[in-house]
């Protein structure tokens, strides 16, 4: 067995890691991946194989670290042109739900920065400021190694990250909800909304909560946030009318969160978050394409 195959098991979940927390997307996380390893492959001279690109893995000190970076600098690629066709998204963009826990396929590395609400925030980021947060904050890599993926000086790449820290910490200004206290919510919301209970809703939604759908324009969905505890329920109450389904909890990016059905067919996910008991912000994606690699995994 050479290096590669020995240590890329146990770097994978960074490598997938990085990649998805810089772009949103699984699908572009997984093509990344992909890149990485046929990359590190063409260097593993121990296969007798001659480079193509003068470089060899024999002179890789950190593997980890080597990939971690290769897939920055890929992703920081994709992530231009994956800001350019948001442009022209249709409705409101959620990033993509990613099955984690005990159902996921493989073991993903997960923190507070690879969860939903930490994803959006991500997106008002400059792609320079997003990298740098990434690496630094979620896989402690050295500035200077930074400054190799961004093309910039090191200390340009501190400044980028701590200008994100601080844009970080202005939109997300709540300590996180301990879990237990957030399963106690979500179960009693998945309760009322089996129910139809109108009156449990209202007490589990903030006054000021928020409601956003993402259908990408393949599928019906409100094509702006609703705001208001009382619209939120309307809106929820409607659709389950309309269409029967239930919620099932499931681990989505690291927390508990829901599934939805329709008989036996997925047909969104839903995140939220929990402050002082109550849900503020309930997110439905509904786009196909982004419910496709989670349908690859579920029974």
């Amino acid at each position: 067995m050479t290096r590669l195959d020995d240590e890329w098991p146990a770097h994978r979940p960074a490598v997938f890691g990085a990649a998805y927390r810089i772009t949103g997307s699984v699908a572009d996380a997984e093509d990344i991946v992909q890149d990485v390893w046929i990359r590190a492959h063409a260097r593993d001279t121990s296969r007798g194989e001659a480079t193509n690109d003068g470089g060899s893995l024999d002179h890789v000190r950190d593997l980890r670290a080597w990939m971690i970076t290769v897939a920055a600098r890929r992703a920081y690629d994709v992530l231009g042109s994956a800001r350019a066709r948001r442009v022209d998204y249709v409705g409101s963009w959620l990033p993509e739900p990613l099955l984690t826990g005990p159902d996921a396929a493989e073991p993903v590395l997960m923190d507070e920065t690879a969860g939903t609400a930490m994803l959006l925030v991500m997106e008002e980021l400059s792609p320079p400021e997003r990298v740098a947060f990434v690496l630094h904050r979620a896989f402690d890599v050295p500035y200077e190694q930074i400054a190799d993926v961004l093309g910039k000086t090191p200390a340009a790449c501190r400044q980028l990250a701590s200008r994100a820290r601080r844009k970080v910490a202005a939109a997300l200004p709540h300590r996180p909800v301990p879990a237990a206290e957030r399963e106690k919510v979500l179960a009693a919301f998945r309760s009322a909304y089996e129910r139809r209970d109108e009156a449990a809703l209202l007490e589990l939604l903030a006054p000021d909560a928020t409601y956003t759908t993402d259908g990408g324009g393949r599928v019906f969905a409100a094509r702006k946030i609703i705001a208001g505890a009382g619209r939120i329920v309307t809106a929820l109450l409607r659709v389950s009318a309309r269409t029967e389904k239930r919620l099932a909890p499931a681990q989505i990016n690291g927390r508990l969160e829901f599934l939805v059905y329709q008989d036996d067919h997925l047909t969104a996910v839903d995140t939220v978050e929990v402050a002082n008991g109550r849900i503020t912000a309930y997110r439905r994606v509904l786009n196909p394409e982004k419910l496709t690699p989670l349908t690859k995994y579920l029974p």
